[in-house]
């Protein structure tokens, strides 16, 4: 069953706080997306580390970015891949496309900044039907 994302791709002033700092470091937004998308296997400063290189070594971080993309996709169920292809959507709009994802988890009950361990002990404690679902 496909759902549907919570916001669109050009929706980034939604979240003005996200879209500043992904405009400005889009090495942070990544590292807490993946941190989610990873279930915590890895951390934030890692993957934030880890696009920052590959952005100043061959200035393409969306070939590692979009991987996530679909990884999220998968994470909640099908999230159909639009508005074109996770490649092509990480390549021609980097931030808005990190954007969305984030403000997808946070659609989600996640909070991003707290990291993965964060997440999962609030969700533990609320009550059954409020979980989240991976």
């Amino acid at each position: 069953m496909e759902t549907e994302w919570s916001s669109g791709l050009c929706s980034c002033m939604e979240d003005g706080e996200t879209a500043c700092l992904t405009c400005f470091c889009p090495c942070i937004t990544f590292g807490r997306i993946a941190e989610i998308v990873d279930e915590g296997e890895t951390s934030c400063g890692k993957s934030g580390i880890f696009y920052g290189l590959i952005c100043c070594v061959i200035g393409m971080p969306c070939l590692f970015s979009c991987t996530y993309r679909t990884k999220m996709r998968d994470f909640f169920g099908g999230l159909p891949e639009s508005p074109a292809s996770d490649c092509i959507t990480h390549c021609f709009c980097e931030c808005c496309a990190l954007c969305q994802e984030y403000r997808q988890l946070k659609a989600h009950e996640v909070d991003p900044s707290l990291g993965w361990d964060v997440n999962v002990h609030m969700a533990l404690a609320r009550p059954k039907d409020q979980r989240m679902t991976s």
